[in-house]
């Protein structure tokens, strides 16, 4: 359950989950797709909260925007938690296709995702 989720639950302020920043280290976009490391694979379920439960979550890769309309995250707040797991190699990221351009099935999930938010 997310600190945003249920209408009577506890709610967070987006600030307190990602330390007052609005930006991490490694920048996420939106339609990167993220995946779990070994190491996110061994301590994933110790972590705690949203970060826990974002690798939780990947048990298969998901795009960022996927990740935060599941977890029901603001967009901002996963991207900054993102970048810090990939900064502790909890997750890694592949944004994008052997082409080097975004894969057009991505892009499609991606606007579905988005749609559902």
């Amino acid at each position: 359950m997310s600190s945003f989720g249920d209408a009577g639950g506890l709610r967070v302020r987006p600030y307190a989950i990602t330390g007052g920043r609005t930006r991490a280290r490694t920048e996420v976009d939106i339609e990167a797709i993220v995946y779990r490391t070994p190491k996110g694979e061994q301590s994933g379920s110790n972590l705690p909260l949203e970060r826990g439960q974002i690798v939780g979550l990947l048990s298969s890769p998901q795009s960022t925007a996927e990740i935060s309309a599941r977890l029901h995250l603001q967009l901002g707040v996963t991207r900054v938690v993102l970048g810090d797991l990939i900064d502790e190699g909890y997750v890694a990221v592949n944004s994008r296709s052997a082409s080097g351009r975004p894969d057009l099935r991505l892009l499609e999930r991606v606007l579905d995702g988005l749609q559902a938010l």
